[in-house]
C-alpha cells in the first residue's frame, strides 16, 4: 500500500493512516475481513447486497426490516434513504425499493438540502385545511374503489397520502440540523444549508432518535480504476471523521446498544494495478473475492477482526462470510430468523437470502 497501517486501540486493530476517525472507534467496532461475492459489476453487486439478488425486482433490505418490525414513528417514512452525492447508486431506486412487497414499505428519499422530500409540499397558494378536504374526499374516492376491487395497492396509496401530509410538517424539523450545537457540526463535519455525507451522518443520527426503523447512507466516489492514490485520500476524507461521529454520537446518548450501524460496499478492489502504472496513475479494478466492511452497536462483538485473507488479499482463507450470510446475520441481529421471514408471490416463496445464508454466531456479543 501507499499508505502506512498500524494498530489501534485496546484490540490492535490495524487501520490505515487514512482513517483517523475510525481508528478512534476501533475499539467499539467489529471489522468483517472475508466478505465475498459472486458479482464482478457495479449494480448487481449492490443490488445481491441490497436485495439478495443481481437482477431487479426483489424488496431491498430496509422493505424487508420495516415489513417485519414496522415504523415505531407514524409522521416519518420508516425506511429513509440519503444520497449525498445526489447520483443514484448503481442498482438504481431498485437498490431501496419494495419490490413486490407493498409500496408503502419503499425507501423514502429525503435531501439535505432545498425540500427534503420532492413533491410532498402543498402548491403555493394552497390552505392547509384545503389539502386535508381535497386528501378526505380522495380517501373516500380510493375506499370505494377498495371495496369493490379488494387491490391492496389502493389500501397502500391511502396510507401513503396520509403519511404524505403528516411529513409536511415533521419531515423539515427533523431535517433541519440548524438547532444543532455547533460541537456537534463540528465534530461530523457538517455544515447547515449543505449536502454531503458528514450532513447525512448527522441526519441519520437525529433521524434514529425520531424512531425511524431503517436509514440508508449512500456515497459515491470510490470507483478508482485509475488515480487511486488522490482518489482514496479524497473519499475517506469526505466520510472518516463523520462515520466516526455517528457512532460516538449513538454511543454517548445511549443509542447504539440498539442501534446497528454498517460500513461497507459491494465488493472490493484488486491488490494488483490497472492503468497508467505510476505513483499517481495506477488504480484497481474490482475484486468480488475478498472484501472488508465493519459494524458497530445493534448486538455484535466490538473490537472483533473476523476473518483472514491470504498475503495478497486476493482469496479468504478462514472464516469466510458470503453476501447471504451478512444479511442473515444482520436479520438475526434485528430479531429475525431469515429462513422463516418470507412472502409468497407468483407461486413462490421468497426471502431475503433466498435459499442461502448462515448466521455468524461468533459475530455476535
Amino acid at each position: 500500500s501507499s499508505f502506512k497501517f498500524s494498530k489501534q486501540g485496546e484490540c490492535g486493530t490495524e487501520i490505515s493512516e487514512l482513517l483517523p476517525g475510525l481508528s478512534s472507534i476501533v475499539d467499539d467496532v467489529c471489522v468483517i475481513r472475508s466478505m465475498h461475492t459472486d458479482q464482478f459489476n457495479h449494480a448487481p453487486a449492490e443490488l445481491l447486497v441490497y436485495t439478495g439478488s443481481p437482477r431487479p425486482g426483489r424488496p431491498s433490505i430496509g422493505s424487508w426490516v420495516t415489513y417485519g418490525l414496522g415504523s415505531e414513528n407514524q409522521n416519518l417514512p420508516g425506511f429513509v434513504v440519503l444520497i449525498s452525492s445526489g447520483v443514484q447508486p448503481n442498482g438504481g431506486r431498485n437498490s431501496y425499493g419494495s419490490g413486490f412487497l407493498p409500496s408503502v414499505y419503499q425507501g423514502v428519499q429525503c435531501r439535505s438540502k432545498g425540500d427534503p422530500v420532492l413533491f410532498a409540499s402543498d402548491p403555493a397558494g394552497l390552505p392547509r385545511d384545503l389539502r386535508r378536504s381535497s386528501l378526505d374526499t380522495l380517501n373516500a374516492l380510493n375506499a370505494l374503489q377498495a371495496d369493490e376491487y379488494g387491490h391492496p395497492e389502493t389500501l397502500t396509496r391511502m396510507a401513503q397520502y396520509e403519511l404524505a401530509f403528516r411529513m409536511q410538517t415533521s419531515v423539515p424539523e427533523v431535517m433541519d440540523i440548524s438547532k444543532e450545537s455547533k460541537v456537534a457540526l463540528d465534530a461530523y463535519g457538517a455544515e447547515v444549508g449543505g449536502a454531503s455525507f458528514a450532513n447525512n451522518c448527522l441526519l441519520a443520527r437525529r433521524l434514529a432518535e425520531k424512531d425511524v426503523r431503517f436509514i440508508q447512507l449512500y456515497h459515491l466516489g470510490w470507483d478508482h480504476h485509475g488515480a487511486l492514490a488522490s482518489g482514496i485520500k479524497r473519499a475517506t476524507k469526505q466520510t472518516d471523521q463523520a462515520s466516526a461521529a455517528l457512532v460516538k454520537d449513538l454511543k454517548q446518548r445511549g443509542l447504539l446498544d440498539d442501534t446497528l450501524v454498517i460500513w461497507g460496499g459491494e465488493f472490493g478492489r484488486t491488490s494488483f494495478s490497472q492503468g497508467k502504472l505510476t505513483p499517481e496513475g495506477f488504480g484497481r479494478d474490482h475484486h468480488p473475492a475478498a472484501y472488508s466492511i465493519w459494524m458497530a452497536g445493534g448486538g455484535v462483538q466490538p473490537g472483533l477482526v473476523y476473518g483472514e485473507t491470504d498475503d495478497f488479499a486476493h482469496n479468504v482463507v478462514n472464516d469466510k462470510v458470503h453476501v447471504h450470510d451478512f444479511q442473515a446475520t444482520l436479520m438475526h441481529l434485528l430479531g429475525i430468523d431469515h429462513e422463516k421471514f418470507i412472502f409468497k408471490t407468483q407461486g413462490r416463496r421468497y426471502r431475503l437470502t433466498d435459499v442461502s445464508g448462515n448466521v455468524i454466531h461468533n459475530l455476535i456479543a
